[in-house]
């Protein structure tokens, strides 16, 4: 591939030339410390439910192999095209999200599931994407000059997501998705009064949350008062913290693993801790910072409105995914079942974040193949 000429206008010459290959070679190297970390701390929890060791390892080498295709596949997408799939694809998932409070199973007080056969399929983790994507398109046409209530719609479906995300309830995806919506307004020139009344209404629903979901409310008490709950998970995670040091016991020393329900998901991080040190947390702390730094990098002269809110919005969902999980892990944010991106066990949070990355990839390419279209409002066109 690096032999393809600059000179060749292939779709696989021009995607070469236009990616930023520093950005799809750290997500990569997450994909494959994935699977290598999966060697790692799933087994043992595999064993503890009756399970072949192997069979995690077998399950997050099949997501993650389609995880790295649809990156590359979706990496290669004009704009145009990345802004057609989302659109096309958040009122579907929108839709799956409804079947999960009609039909799906609850697991653990919530319905966030559907089950196909052998697996089980999480839509709110499909709809964070195209929500963001469908969102930056709403914003970019009030920019471009369109007539339309852009700011009024953003919200209306802002307020429909995070509603039946905290009826499923996953308070963690509301908190996610409407730090990035609010994010989004702030790009695309929301008032100061609106940025003051949204601070109100997120005081507010947090309030709203811990007065009237039980699950909520403990998890806030154990927080803040470990004495008041069971904080098992937490307590077993920063003993792994101080039991690995520096360098770590070594690859397959923890024992974490052996007592920890969520070691192979959301407390992976501390798996790592243990078995490879604080010095090896850190570098995947950089590794992480380093994709989104490359990502936002690329929007800082970014002319296009669509590209800017769209990619910034991808981008920072991604970063804001991998700081819960650590902060978690680290016992400095309450527990919310966030994953850590491309590293815990997961089918429907990797494929998620494929498509996200890939389409993050997608709209920081810098094509130098075709001069850019300027609009009379002297934004650059979309290709």
């Amino acid at each position: 591939m690096i032999a393809l000429s600059r000179n060749d206008n292939s779709v696989l010459s021009r995607w070469w030339w236009t990616i930023d290959r520093w950005m799809l070679f750290m997500i990569a190297a997450l994909i494959v410390l994935g699977l290598w970390l999966a060697m790692t701390a799933s087994p043992a929890v595999a064993e503890r439910l009756g399970l072949d060791g192997m069979h995690f390892v077998k399950r997050q080498g099949m997501f993650l192999g389609v995880a790295l295709a649809a990156v590359l596949t979706i990496s290669m997408m004009s704009t145009s095209m990345v802004r057609r799939m989302a659109i096309l694809a958040f009122p579907v998932t929108l839709l799956l999200v409804v079947a999960t409070l009609l039909i799906g199973p609850e697991i653990k007080g919530a319905t966030r599931w559907l089950q196909i056969g052998s697996f089980t399929l999480q839509p709110s983790e499909f709809l964070k994407p195209f929500f963001v994507v469908t969102t930056a398109w709403i914003l970019s046409a009030d920019i471009e000059g369109d007539k339309i209530p852009a700011k009024q719609m953003s919200l209306a479906l802002y307020v429909v997501v995070a509603s039946l995300l905290i009826l499923q309830p996953d308070f963690g995806q509301t908190v996610l998705i409407s730090t990035v919506w609010f994010a989004q307004m702030a790009l695309a020139g929301l008032p100061l009064m609106w940025i003051g009344l949204a601070m109100a209404l997120g005081v507010l629903g947090l309030s709203l949350g811990y007065a009237l979901l039980p699950h909520v409310a403990s998890r806030f008490d154990r927080f803040i008062n470990p004495a008041s709950g069971d904080t098992y998970q937490a307590d077993k995670a920063m003993e792994a913290f101080g039991s690995g040091g520096m360098l770590g016991k070594g690859p397959g020393e923890g024992v974490v693993k052996l007592s920890l329900p969520d070691a192979h998901t959301d407390y992976i991080f501390a798996v790592i801790g243990e078995e490879f040190g604080a010095i090896a947390g850190v570098m995947m702390l950089m590794l992480f910072a380093g994709i989104v730094v490359r990502g936002l990098a690329h929007l800082l002269n970014e002319e296009n409105p669509f590209r800017l809110l769209a990619a910034a919005g991808l981008i920072m969902q991604f970063g804001l995914q991998a700081l819960i999980n650590v902060g978690v892990n680290l016992a400095i944010l309450p527990s919310k079942g966030m994953t850590l991106p491309f590293i815990s066990y997961g089918g429907s949070s990797m494929l998620a974040l494929a498509i996200g990355m890939g389409m993050a990839l997608a709209l920081t390419r810098r094509n130098r193949f075709i001069q850019p279209r300027m609009d009379p409002m002297g934004w650059r066109a979309a290709e």
